[in-house]
């Protein structure tokens, strides 16, 4: 079975030739064309079998991992976006950026060391995760989910207290591992998710399109905090977890984005789309 990382996607791309990316079409079920058909990118799609993937307006990449914990099989599996994927450990440049995309054979050899693959930490450094969270989109939502990490899993409160205090994190929801880690990943992150949808469904609709994506948006904080709960219960060690740096396939405006992060500190002016 090996390893399958799948790819997340909601539009034709270019993907990497190796076979250990597993290409997926994410919120096919409610992905139509202008007459009201259903949008066929010829991947592998998120809607079949046990799904989410009419969720994927507002849980985003996350139908696609639920998807894949439901209905593959891999000895490792693991999550990155079309745009977006783990370096390999070794090469760091050269002319075609996809050659730099971490490999199937290079994965498996990490492995043999590791139980973990994350992107290298991202660091906000003048904000914490939950101010950077409070400025850029809304602090209720953190608040709510600590309550419910509070209810279903308490042992869980002190960790989500030092991880909102921490200016740096494994960001993006990627991250690959083996098969015993996802499925206690998978069942501890959508109890939270699902019981926060209860919670703020009604909000949804009072959001815009970028905003109310935000479920996904929350998952890529508390994985950190399942993280370093399983560090802090001896379940991983520090060896156990591989940081890998991030490519992005496309340019990022660099002067747009930090404006619009200094904006969101300091003038209060949330997010109002990607970068």
């Amino acid at each position: 079975m090996a390893t399958k990382i799948i790819i997340a996607a909601h539009k034709q791309y270019r993907m990497p030739d190796d076979p250990v990316y597993v290409p997926v079409q994410v919120g096919a079920a409610c992905n139509k064309d202008a007459d009201g058909n259903p949008v066929d990118l010829g991947f592998l799609k998120d809607n079949s079998g046990d799904n989410i993937s009419a969720k994927n307006p507002h849980f985003c990449e996350l139908t696609g991992l639920y998807w894949a914990w439901k209905n593959l099989e891999a000895d490792h599996l693991g999550l990155v976006h079309y745009r977006r994927y783990f370096g390999s450990p070794k090469k760091t440049k050269a002319k075609d950026l996809y050659d730099t995309i971490l490999t199937g054979e290079e994965a498996e050899r990490l492995f043999e060391k590791h139980r973990v693959l994350v992107p290298t930490r991202r660091n906000y450094y003048i904000e914490t995760l939950y101010s950077h969270y409070a400025h850029t989109h809304y602090a209720e939502h953190l608040d709510e989910t600590r309550k419910i990490i509070e209810e279903l899993c308490p042992e869980y409160l002190g960790t989500f207290d030092t991880v909102m205090a921490q200016r740096s994190g494994y960001m993006f929801n990627m991250c690959v591992m083996d098969r015993e880690l996802m499925n206690a990943y998978c069942e501890w992150v959508f109890r939270i998710l699902f019981r926060l949808e209860d919670a703020l469904k009604a909000q949804e609709s009072e959001l815009s399109f970028y905003q109310g994506r935000f479920y996904g948006r929350v998952s890529e904080i508390i994985f950190n905090v399942w993280l370093q709960h399983q560090l802090e219960t001896g379940v991983l060690s520090k060896k156990d977890i591989c940081e890998l740096p991030c490519i992005y396939t496309e340019k990022v405006n660099w002067l747009r984005k930090g404006t619009a992060f200094l904006s969101a500190k300091f003038l209060h002016k949330r997010y109002k789309n990607s970068f």
